[in-house]
């Protein structure tokens, strides 16, 4: 198995769909890349040669939001909303929709407590039942 930016590329796949399985890189962009380091976008993960390995690498390079750091910035820019005490911040807090969608009859999931803030919130309340 290839490793690109800390993801494991599966070996069986396209290196067109391989592509998609970093966060961050969507079919389209994957295109891009393959295009740009010269690659056809047919062949599989195991049919590829060390330098092509190696430029794919150096094209991804010039991606500066990819993987860990486009997750570190959307949760940066969540905790900005937070710390200002914005609308859409309150409503990351209460885990509700944020752009304005309606939750009388949809948003279950987002509503829904997840098993770990679930825990949470009967740990709290087994406290003061003491």
């Amino acid at each position: 198995m290839i490793r690109i930016l800390g993801v494991y590329l599966p070996e069986n796949k396209k290196i067109l769909y391989a592509l998609t399985l970093i966060y961050g890189i969507g079919i389209s962009r994957a295109t891009q890349i393959i295009k740009s380091a010269k690659i056809e976008s047919s062949l599989k993960v195991y049919e590829l040669k060390i330098k092509q390995i190696n430029l794919l690498r150096q094209v991804l390079s010039k991606y500066t939001l990819l993987e860990n750091n486009l997750k570190r910035s959307t949760n940066l820019n969540i905790r900005r909303l937070i710390e200002i005490k914005s609308y859409r911040g309150r409503r990351h807090i209460k885990r509700l929709p944020v752009r304005g969608q309606r939750t009388k009859t949809n948003a279950s999931r987002k509503k829904k407590i997840k098993k770990t803030m679930f825990k949470k919130v009967n740990a709290k309340k087994n406290i003061y039942k003491k």
